[in-house]
């Protein structure tokens, strides 16, 4: 029992020392991860690197695909792109074994120390973080040698012997092992630590051990399935593309089982058990990616026609701005206001889900807001950019005043998706306090709602067709909607008064009125560039 005990205190310590060594890793890289794997590759091998580069500072490739998963569901990413990255995932995981695989044991007091000083001592943020690095190593390596000596004695147990001696003659009992050993520990990296520290003690042979490595490497899909489980069908392929591509790896090396063990003992040190399950692991993941990026875009296909059917991706690009033209000012103020519009249809489309999500709470609703809000602040600082780009052209004085006014309506509309997005987060916390309105409230709420949205909806159209009647029309409703803000606010005050509302109830919709009202005005601001008074 004590050394049951034993065994599972190394194994938590292995657990969050490599938990504390990619936090540290993270914070120490300075920037922001999801952001760089949001930054589109056009090419698989790009992916791929990246993938790598991103899970060796995470250090665990669970952590990176469910990222990606989030980033296909929101449209940031295809799976062609994503798949790229999956497959570099698995390569960058491969790091925590091959640290693990040097036998540092003599070494884990001193790194505990000086992780330890860094922390305490140094005041640059970076060397803290470092400091946290080698803190979590020492404490992985430490947890490492607790699990050795905890598994010393099974070499005494016949029956353990004998079990681990059938992985060598029935390598898919092997797998299937080492597949439920990472479904319930959720971590190939621990698993694959455990496989080091029984191989390392004698208890399993290189032969018995590489089946076990190749069950953990379609175990450590699991944690990716599950994430796409409230996911689109997009991001469910990205899933099934992890799963197939480390199913289908396996099967091959499984295959020809003989030669890879051949393989692994070639460039592996004699007699360290250790480095070659490491090695192994690596020269699996390496392997595979080459055998698959050849067909990376096949395969992709492949998945698309076992999991059918169609899903609207978010283009998060602009779909009229062209460089080429962007000497001949007249065609791209065009275009530049074609795109525009788009964005502000984009951002009038959220505005529409958080209304409908105030009269009645809809989880997707205010999701979809919130996945597609990004969409609108990418094509803002495109158009600005594009629009910047042109007055570096000669342009008449007619022209400068569209390009001018161009730039001040892709701002007011970037601030009208702020707001449908401010909207759709209070709608959420409302939905999570159990805050509700009053019936009369709702329906005066109902009201201002329709005058905000055909104000900014007239402002977009009047900017598209150049419409001034619209534009008119637009300023119309917006006066409308602050005489009605003002109704609305005193007879607010008439019901906190008849206790009617509560305070808590009261702010929340000043809060929602005060952004309707700026939807309004922003819609104002648009409506007075298309009449030429700004």
């Amino acid at each position: 029992m004590v050394h049951f005990f034993l065994f599972l205190g190394g194994i938590s310590l292995f657990l969050y020392g490599m938990s504390l060594m990619g936090d540290g890793l993270q914070k120490a890289a300075g920037a922001k991860l999801q952001k760089i794997l949001g930054a589109l590759t056009r090419r698989t091998i790009y992916g791929v690197a990246l993938g790598a580069g991103v899970t060796a500072v995470l250090q665990s490739s669970s952590a990176t695909t469910v990222m990606v998963v989030g980033l296909v569901n929101a449209g940031l990413m295809n799976l062609e792109q994503a798949f790229g990255i999956v497959m570099g995932a698995n390569i960058g995981t491969t790091m925590t074994a091959q640290l693990i695989a040097f036998k540092l044991t003599d070494y884990i007091t001193l790194i505990l120390a000086i992780g330890f000083l860094m922390q305490a001592v140094c005041k640059k943020r970076q060397l803290k973080h470092l400091g946290s690095v080698l803190l979590g190593f020492g404490i992985l390596m430490l947890g490492m040698a607790m699990m050795g000596d905890a598994v010393t004695p099974l070499r005494q147990h016949k029956a353990v012997i004998d079990f681990l001696g059938r992985f060598t003659t029935h390598p898919l009992l092997g797998l299937a092992v080492g597949l439920c050993m990472t479904l319930v520990i959720q971590s190939s990296s621990a698993t694959i630590g455990i496989l080091m520290a029984m191989a390392s003690q004698g208890l399993i042979p290189l032969e018995g051990a590489i089946p076990v490595l190749l069950g953990d490497n379609i175990g450590t899909c699991i944690t990716a399935v599950l994430a796409t489980v409230q996911a689109g069908l997009n991001a469910k392929r990205v899933a099934c593309s992890h799963v197939m591509f480390n199913l289908i790896g396996s099967i091959i090396a499984m295959t020809f089982l003989p030669q890879f063990i051949h393989l692994v003992l070639h460039i592996s040190p004699a007699g360290d058990i250790a480095r070659q399950i490491a090695n192994a692991h690596t020269c699996f993941n390496v392997v595979n990616t080459i055998l698959f990026l050849p067909f990376a875009g096949k395969f992709t296909q492949l998945i698309k026609k076992l999991m059918p059917g169609d899903e609207t991706e978010i283009n998060y690009q602009p779909k009229y701005l062209d460089r080429n033209v962007l000497n001949t000012p007249a065609i791209a103020l065009e275009l530049s206001t074609k795109e525009v519009a788009r964005m502000g249809d984009l951002a009038l489309e959220n505005i529409h889900k958080a209304f409908e999500a105030v009269d009645k709470y809809d989880k997707k609703k205010v999701e979809f807001v919130l996945d597609h809000e990004p969409v609108v602040d990418s094509l803002e600082e495109a158009i600005t950019v594009y629009l910047t780009k042109m007055s570096e052209t000669n342009m008449s004085k007619e022209m400068s005043t569209v390009h001018t006014g161009l730039l001040h309506a892709c701002s007011d509309i970037e601030r009208i998706g702020d707001h449908a997005e401010t909207i759709a987060k209070r709608v959420r916390s409302m939905n999570e306090d159990g805050t509700h309105f009053s019936a009369q409230a709702n329906a005066e709420m109902k009201e201002l709602e329709v005058l905000v949205e055909g104000a900014a909806t007239k402002a977009i159209k009047a900017l598209e067709t150049h419409d001034q009647e619209l534009a008119k029309a637009s300023l119309d409703l917006s006066h409308q909607v602050s005489a009605k803000q003002k109704a609305m606010r005193k007879s607010h005050v008439e019901r906190l008064n008849k206790g009617i509302c509560t305070p808590e109830t009261g702010f929340v919709m000043l809060e929602l009125l005060l952004n309707m009202k700026r939807v309004s005005d922003h819609a104002k601001n648009i409506a007075q560039l298309v009449m030429g008074e700004f």
